[in-house]
């Protein structure tokens, strides 16, 4: 079973009365214990994707499974759970605290 499993999935966002389309159909699959790099220029996706999987954002359309767990089909109170007991997560901005180490501060609640 994959670890990450993302499948067909779209991401649109709307400013004003334009459409601006973000992920177009975007299937990936990470497999436990693998490591993946993303890279791409500034505005392609990137941190989009990571928000999606790391239930931070939802989808437009598509599927996404975590740890077997389809994400995109939680909302409110059980997302919160999953995201609470199953993701360390370190922003690009982050403000950690510098007395813990990294794996310290993505433990804290």
């Amino acid at each position: 079973m994959a670890w990450v499993e993302v499948r067909d999935v779209h991401k649109q966002y709307q400013r004003d009365k334009q459409v601006i389309t973000v992920l177009d159909g975007l299937s990936l699959t990470i497999e436990e214990g693998e490591f993946v790099a993303l890279m791409g220029p500034s505005g392609s996706g990137k941190t989009t994707l990571l928000n999606l999987i790391g239930g931070i954002d939802s989808p437009t359309s598509g599927d996404i499974a975590v740890a077997g767990t389809n994400i995109a089909r939680l909302g409110g109170a059980d997302l919160a759970r999953w995201r609470s007991n199953t993701i360390g997560y370190i922003f690009q901005l982050y403000n950690l605290m510098p007395v813990l180490t990294a794996l310290q501060n993505v433990e804290l609640p």
